[in-house]
């Protein structure tokens, strides 16, 4: 009988220590849940710490395309977006910024995404910059969103001056028979069910003229 009660002393020893290391890792991970939300107080105060930062450069990209791009905004616990999508005849182009953090909510992520299709040029796509969340550098961030914005703008103008693109955007002038991409028109004019692309006024006014149209 001896025996069996030591036999049972020990089982219980084992399921008491299993019980203990289930504690234990509860409270371990409640720790750490309590940590990942106090950091995530700091991601948030971050976020609005560099919102008169970001802010002002997003809309200012949005004003100087203006019906040419929508922009829609998200926030939610552990990020902030703004994706941009152009109107162009040529591509698909979007274009997104965010502040994300980490998994471990230790850094503030700035991302750069950069979409055109079809892709027949060189292009940056990506681009991302990490700050510790109690060091984040307002400065430094504003450059990057400053150098960001340059390099999307350079992107959509060689877009839009790329032979790829288009092709099947091209027309000529019928009085310089100059060849030129649609957007780059001065001046047109519809007549006898044709539109008709120039240069500039002086070449409308000379097919005006040369076929005796009245305006």
């Amino acid at each position: 009988m001896a025996d069996l009660d030591g036999l049972l002393s020990r089982i219980d020893a084992e399921f008491l220590a299993s019980e203990k290391q289930i504690k234990e890792f509860q409270t371990q991970k409640l720790q750490e849940y309590h940590g990942r939300e106090e950091r995530l107080e700091l991601f948030t105060k971050a976020c609005e710490q560099l919102r008169d930062t970001w802010r002002p450069r997003l809309e200012a990209l949005a004003k100087k395309f203006g019906d040419k791009v929508q922009l829609k905004p998200s926030v939610t616990p552990t990020a902030r977006e703004a994706v941009f999508k152009f109107s162009s005849p040529l591509a698909i182009i979007q274009l997104r910024f965010s502040a994300s953090t980490d998994f471990e909510v230790r850094k503030l992520v700035l991302d750069y995404d950069l979409e055109i299709l079809p892709i027949l040029m060189k292009f940056e796509p990506h681009v991302r910059v990490e700050f510790p969340l109690d060091a984040v550098d307002a400065n430094a961030t504003a450059k990057w969103i400053d150098d960001r914005i340059v390099d999307f703008v350079k992107a959509y103008l060689s877009l839009h001056h790329n032979e790829y693109y288009l092709k099947g955007h091209m027309v000529v002038d019928p009085i310089s028979n100059t060849r030129f991409p649609t957007h780059a028109a001065a001046a047109t004019l519809e007549w006898q069910g044709t539109k008709y692309y120039f240069v500039g006024e002086e070449t409308r006014q000379a097919f005006v003229t040369k076929n005796n149209i009245s305006l």
